[in-house]
């Protein structure tokens, strides 16, 4: 049977435009596919809510994949893996209380569980703005990774969500653009982004858990965006905090819907 280049091409277009369609209106916008949005969005999607990640570069995972400084193996502490454990991702005991796994083995089965759950993960794509109604965080606005790169003046479309999930890294681009429209509202002791402090990884992974919270009506903050919003240090190539707080995020937002 011949090629029909045609036919290969309209299939692309066509379940891409289908899904997107599909998803305009969702329980949940993860925002950022690192470790944290996509532990997260896992475990929103077992829950069975409709929840899509956005993300910004061609290759998700974050930071995960480079490892320490290019070394592509991870640690992860004892505390975080029952997480995993339920994600198929091998370790093994390097000492005590501190287990390595390779990072793209973790990256490639946490992005595959992620889906296989019922998330939707996209890439390319950059969360441009976020929509506000009542002082609520009501979804986001979007538009092409190569829009923004390229410094092109085209209109984003949006996308309606109940929650949103800050899972952006040190740079906590939704809390940072929270403050930037409407002032200092966000749920911490000055009203703005607190800032992210020097590397203390004993403590950023024991504050980033307590940071994992609401930081502004339906806006959640996971992972490294945490500790940036509410001011705590960050902690380097040690993942079990990352695990943890998406995990605890999503249970968060479980919660919270339910309780409605």
């Amino acid at each position: 049977m011949a090629l029909d280049e045609k036919i290969i091409s309209k299939a692309i277009i066509e379940n891409f435009c289908r899904e997107l369609i599909e998803n305009l209106n969702v329980d949940v916008v993860v925002v950022g596919a690192g470790p944290a949005g996509l532990v997260c969005s896992y475990y929103l999607a077992k829950a069975n809510l409709k929840t899509i990640v956005f993300e910004r570069t061609l290759r998700p995972g974050g930071g995960i994949a480079g490892g320490g400084m290019m070394f592509n193996k991870i640690v992860v502490q004892q505390s975080a893996l029952e997480i995993l454990d339920e994600l198929a991702i091998r370790y093994q005991k390097y000492y005590q209380d501190y287990y390595v796994a390779d990072a793209l083995e973790a990256l490639g089965m946490l992005l595959a569980q992620t889906i296989k759950a019922g998330s939707k993960v996209y890439n390319l794509i950059t969360v441009e703005d976020i929509m506000i109604r009542a002082e609520k965080i009501t979804g986001v606005v979007i538009n092409w990774s190569a829009v923004e790169m390229a410094k092109l003046h085209v209109d984003p479309l949006v996308v309606q969500s109940n929650y949103v999930v800050d899972a952006t890294g040190h740079a906590a681009e939704i809390a940072r653009i929270v403050e930037r429209k409407i002032g200092p509202k966000l749920f911490t002791d000055t009203g703005n982004c607190i800032g992210e402090k020097p590397m203390w990884a004993e403590v950023a992974e024991d504050l980033i858990l307590e940071n994992t919270k609401e930081a502004y009506y339906n806006l959640f903050v996971a992972g490294m965006a945490a500790n940036t919003v509410f001011g705590a240090p960050r902690m380097g190539p040690i993942f079990g905090g990352m695990f943890l707080s998406g995990r605890k995020a999503a249970q968060l937002i479980i919660q919270k819907a339910q309780s409605k």
